[in-house]
């Protein structure tokens, strides 16, 4: 499996989970010309942005380690670029969560970061 594939597989794993949690979908594989946000989601009385991770080993501080500065500004300005796209968010407060796959993420359930980082 490519490494695209195995992205949209994790993405769409991590969704489901998700779910289970008792979030819900708002919007999946969000793009502008800022970023692309993996998944948007409600919880509850916020909306909350989540980028999915998958590494199949933990080498270089594993997938969560992967969403470094550089990566979390991206994801803002894209988040703000989708508040502007989308006012009736406004009313919610928002934050951003990562979920890592670590491994063999068939198996493993994925590690759930709320609340990873702030704007």
């Amino acid at each position: 499996m490519d490494r695209r594939q195995i992205g949209m597989d994790a993405e769409r794993r991590a969704e489901a989970w998700l779910t289970a949690q008792g979030l819900t979908l708002l919007q999946r594989n969000t793009q502008c010309r800022l970023g692309e946000i993996d998944l948007i989601m409600r919880d509850n009385d916020q909306i909350v942005f989540v980028e999915v991770r998958t590494r199949g080993r933990a080498c270089f501080g594993g997938a969560a380690a992967s969403v470094d500065w550089r990566k979390q500004q991206k994801l803002i300005r894209a988040a703000r670029f989708m508040l502007s796209r989308n006012p009736h968010w406004n009313n919610f407060p928002c934050r951003f969560d990562v979920l890592a796959y670590e491994g063999d993420s068939e198996t493993t359930p994925p590690v759930w970061y709320k609340d990873a980082f702030r704007p």
